[in-house]
């Protein structure tokens, strides 16, 4: 059944190989109030779902998380490089321009195989960002290593990754909201 699926994937839900779901959270939530604190950029990058997540994401910290936010999912710049350097290349190269030390790349890719996204963590790296990746699929993905925190959800379903990737996502703004609104967490 589909509910036992999801619910065994979200249990089984690994930061850094660690499964301390609570703890894990509290961490992000701690490295993305600091980026905030710090007047860093936040990107967002994914393709086909998860670009749909990245750009969501992208308002909700920028709105609730009231942190500098940015979707690289512009349609006039996405082919314009696409057309110029390659698919592959659409998030290194815009990385590559505006990126800085001490910005954070939210990298989000359902398989964790993309190349687009594989090579946008590596010019993150290079430009001195912190990384996190959210992958699902295979626990040996190509990205699943890449950043500093390294999300994976144990699922070979879609609907269940990018679900659980939202959820995360989702959780960690909300608390950030909700530390922002004067509430002590518990």
């Amino acid at each position: 059944m589909y509910r036992d699926r999801f619910l065994d994937a979200m249990k089984n839900i690994a930061i850094n190989g660690e499964t301390d779901y609570k703890q894990n959270v509290d961490t992000l939530v701690k490295l993305f109030m600091d980026i905030r604190n710090k007047k860093h950029m936040v990107y967002f990058i994914g393709n086909g779902g998860s670009a749909g997540i990245a750009s969501h994401m992208t308002v909700d910290f920028l709105k609730n998380g009231r942190m500098r936010t940015h979707s690289m999912l512009d349609s006039s710049v996405i082919t314009c490089l696409g057309n110029d350097y390659g698919y592959e290349y659409v998030f290194s190269e815009q990385l590559r321009i505006t990126a800085q030390a001490g910005d954070l790349l939210v990298a989000i890719s359902s398989s964790g195989n993309s190349p687009n996204i594989v090579n946008g963590i590596q010019m993150a790296k290079e430009k001195g960002c912190s990384i996190i990746t959210l992958s699902g699929f295979r626990a040996d993905n190509k990205i699943s290593a890449l950043g500093d925190y390294n999300i994976h959800v144990p699922s070979m379903e879609y609907g269940i990754v990018e679900s659980l990737h939202q959820m995360i996502l989702q959780q960690i703004v909300d608390e950030i909201k909700y530390i922002d609104e004067g509430n002590v967490k518990a």
